[in-house]
């Protein structure tokens, strides 16, 4: 909490600095504009802030020097602070600090020099005193330009914010702007300006020449990454490779699918709804948004799902089991009618082994309360359990399936001239790929099958 106390001390800084950057930094607090409000409402009336802004006094004579200039501009046009408040701050008007941009743009920082800079005075030319002075000026203007150039570099190379602090760059992010701006200025200089030892940057350059140790690698994290629909994660591939016998940190995979650009795009989906009203009674939601079970065939979900292509749209009808997450079957069609869920509901049924009993999950929709569906859930008695009304997250483990292979399958490709048999084919053979080769944390790394393969369950 900023106290009566924590404001003077403030304001008695300020008063010291005569700087806002310098009293926040000394501080850490307040805010930038907290202090500026602070300051406003010390200061005397507006009328004579306007009076003292035009004095020519010690702390502000009536030429600013060239670094002070340019100091204000890489505030206001780098740093994004309010020109208003610098200027409040620095006693120049904001005329002015757009006068010396409009300079910088035009000429550089050679414009922003003026004969206050010299404290002797102008200088007649020819004689040797004048030209120490000019050179001296001109070293000065060197030094100004570089310092913009390093500021320029730490953009455009490096991709910093504006107000990314030189001093605090890595190693390998100062030899990248020296490497930059060596064919422009001397080593030594812009080593001393970044500070920057000379044995480091030469460190990094021998490094930079080293053989790619992980050149190998790479291209094995690329061929899993595009083998498994471009949808693999930095944990997922950890997992692949550790499969593989090859035992490396999730971070160094997590940096190297960052260089290759191998970052799986994610969209949200859009939310099909079959819901056609109470056509039927509705039964209790029994498995009450606890989807684990201890063996397979023990919680069965189910929904269906649209994919909307050139060519038409296709909808998608799985059974999805609890224990592991595998597609027990599916059925795919042009139509969310009765036949889609049915037939997959048959399939289904005749994968059961005897005595298996699974509760089936769905949503309100109405295939699912059609005397169709009911027949046959009562004939192989299975247990029906249904979501409340409009609530997704009641059967969010079977929409999850959805979203993720959407992510993986769907997103981010053109279908453009794909029919709708051979879209069908595409959803078929991700199916089966989810089902037997897609590796799952939770399953230890394996896919669906091979996890029940190792217990031993099929």
């Amino acid at each position: 909490m900023l106290t009566y106390e924590k404001r003077i001390r403030a304001l008695q800084l300020y008063e010291q600095t005569k700087s806002v950057t310098e009293t926040i930094r000394v501080l850490g607090y307040p805010g930038r504009q907290t202090l500026y409000r602070w300051i406003k409402e010390q200061s005397d009336s507006p009328k004579e802030r306007s009076v003292f802004r035009g004095m020519n006094t010690p702390e502000k004579p009536r030429h600013p020097s060239a670094e002070l200039k340019l100091e204000t501009l890489h505030r206001c046009f780098e740093l994004g602070e309010d020109v208003k408040s610098v200027s409040d701050e620095i006693g120049y008007s904001r005329a002015s600090i757009y006068t010396w941009r409009r300079k910088y743009l035009q000429k550089g920082a050679v414009a922003l020099m003026n004969p206050a800079d010299d404290p002797r005075g102008e200088l007649a030319p020819g004689i040797p005193a004048a030209s120490e002075e000019i050179g001296e000026l001109k070293a000065q203007i060197a030094q100004l330009q570089m310092q913009v150039d390093i500021l320029k570099e730490t953009l455009n190379v490096l991709k910093k914010d504006p107000g990314a602090d030189r001093t605090t760059l890595r190693n390998e992010e100062k030899a990248a702007i020296v490497d930059a701006m060596k064919h422009r200025y001397p080593l030594p200089k812009l080593l001393k300006a970044l500070h920057y030892a000379r044995s480091s940057y030469y460190y990094e350059e021998a490094t930079l020449k080293r053989p790619d140790k992980y050149a190998s690698l790479r291209k094995q994290i690329r061929a899993l990454y595009e083998e498994n629909h471009s949808c693999y994660g930095y944990r997922r591939i950890h997992l692949a490779l550790r499969k593989s016998g090859i035992c490396l940190s999730e971070k160094v995979i997590r940096r190297l699918m960052r260089q290759e650009q191998l970052q799986p795009s994610i969209k949200k989906a859009r939310a099909y709804s079959s819901y056609k009203g109470e056509i039927t009674p509705a039964v209790p939601n029994i498995i009450n948004r606890n989807f684990h079970a201890e063996h397979p065939n023990e919680k069965w979900l189910t929904d269906i799902t649209e994919f909307a292509i050139p060519a038409g749209k296709v909808y998608l009808s799985p059974i999805i089991d609890c224990f592991d997450g595998m597609p027990v079957c599916w059925k795919i069609g042009v139509s969310p009618n009765a036949e889609l869920v049915n037939g997959m509901l048959d399939d289904a049924v005749r994968e059961l082994r005897n005595g298996a009993h699974p509760i089936v999950h769905t949503d309100r929709g109405c295939h699912y309360r059609w005397p169709g569906w009911i027949d046959r859930m009562n004939k192989a008695g299975l247990t029906r359990s249904m979501s409340k009304k409009g609530c997704s997250p009641d059967n969010s483990a079977c929409e999850g399936f959805f979203g993720r292979m959407k992510n993986e399958m769907f997103y981010g490709l053109s279908w453009l001239g794909v029919s709708i048999e051979q879209f069908a084919q595409v959803i078929t053979d991700y199916m089966v790929w989810y089902r037997e080769n897609r590796i799952k944390e939770s399953l230890g790394g394996r896919s669906p099958l091979e996890y029940r393969q190792n217990l031993g369950l099929a």
